[in-house]
């Protein structure tokens, strides 16, 4: 099986295999939107590899589905990918992993809704010894050890620091002692947490925030509470929204206020309607993660793991801030990423 397509540094399959696959799996993405989806890939191999991952009523798993299917056609695997309905889908998305758990796969993918929702149906799979790669969204680390769980390697982006880098964003655009609000996504969930976290450590003291919400990662939310805000502080100067959906809420927002142009607003995700608005002016800035690469990356570390080979505990997939000046590059260059990326799974792939 060749590797070359997969090893690059800038593209995790080559052009001409993305835009041949792309076709077939637009049609996929359609279905999967309104209810959940299962789709297979088959790459000719014998490697044979299930993936389970959130649903696709959201485009950055429509996206991650891209690079998991695509990986697998230029490597030459068998993947099955199965989708939850949709976000909040925690129970069907155990059932569809339950349904597969026991079926002749080589290695598992899972991206789960939350830190524990998958944890039993995956017991079957560790006790059969069958890598399982966990992407996006980490098992809570207790329920892995309760249910005696080997996870092979957790890949992800650092949430933390793509908070931080709208942080920097922030600061770099508004004066000192600006006011600045902060909506987040469903409270207490880990990966908004730590984007806000990342957010704040990044701003310090340099801006007042203000006032901090939850929106449930959903736009309609984002927007009402943004209204609130831009309401009770007239003179604030920008958002930080925890995911792109929310982000362009907040736009709608600023845009009812009469305020674009005058309000800063940052989100993190880099969906293509986002790296649009950004170039259409309307968010100023989005921290790119990349699910393309998520997937695909999920797909190589299983490639890895049925070879035998170790697995760092922890892979970082990359980010990037896109902005007007780097907003076109960006989405000419989607799904997949616009700067160059050093594939942390090059020298161990067989």
């Amino acid at each position: 099986m060749s590797h070359a397509p997969s090893k690059s540094r800038t593209a995790l399959v080559t052009a001409a295999a993305a835009a041949t696959v792309a076709l077939a799996l637009a049609a996929c993405s359609d279905g999967g939107s309104s209810g959940g989806g299962s789709t297979t890939a088959s790459g000719g191999g014998g490697e044979k590899v299930a993936a389970v991952i959130k649903g696709l009523d959201n485009p950055f798993f429509q996206a991650m589905q891209q690079g998991i299917e695509e990986t697998a056609q230029s490597d030459g695997v068998d993947v099955t990918v199965q989708a939850a309905a949709d976000i909040g889908d925690t129970t069907g998305q155990a059932d569809k992993l339950s349904a597969l758990a026991g079926q002749d796969f080589g290695c598992f993918v899972v991206n789960p809704i939350s830190g524990t929702n998958l944890v039993q149906a995956l017991a079957p799979v560790g006790a059969a010894g069958t890598p399982i790669v966990n992407i996006d969204n980490p098992i809570d680390a207790d329920a892995a050890s309760a249910a005696n769980l080997d996870i092979a390697t957790y890949i992800g982006t650092d949430n933390e620091a793509a908070g931080g880098k709208a942080g920097d964003f922030v600061v770099s655009k508004v004066a000192a002692g600006s006011k600045v609000a902060i909506i987040g996504g469903v409270s207490g969930d880990v990966t908004s947490a730590a984007r806000v976290d990342g957010f704040k450590a990044a701003v310090g003291d340099s801006v007042d925030v203000v006032q901090e919400e939850a929106a449930d990662w959903k736009r309609d939310v984002a927007l009402t509470k943004a209204t609130d805000i831009i309401a009770a502080n007239p003179d604030i100067t920008a958002f930080f929204a925890a995911n792109d959906d929310m982000g362009l809420g907040i736009v709608k927002a600023v845009e009812n206020a009469g305020r674009t142009g005058d309000i800063t607003v940052v989100s993190v995700d880099g969906n293509q309607d986002a790296l649009q608005s950004v170039l259409d002016g309307g968010l100023s800035a989005t921290v790119a993660q990349y699910p393309y690469a998520i997937g695909s990356l999920g797909v190589q570390a299983c490639e890895v793991a049925t070879a035998g080979t170790d697995l760092p505990a922890d892979i970082e997939s990359p980010t990037a801030l896109v902005d007007a000046s780097t907003a076109q590059q960006a989405l000419d260059a989607f799904p997949q990423p616009f700067q160059e990326f050093d594939n942390p799974l090059t020298d161990l792939l067989p």
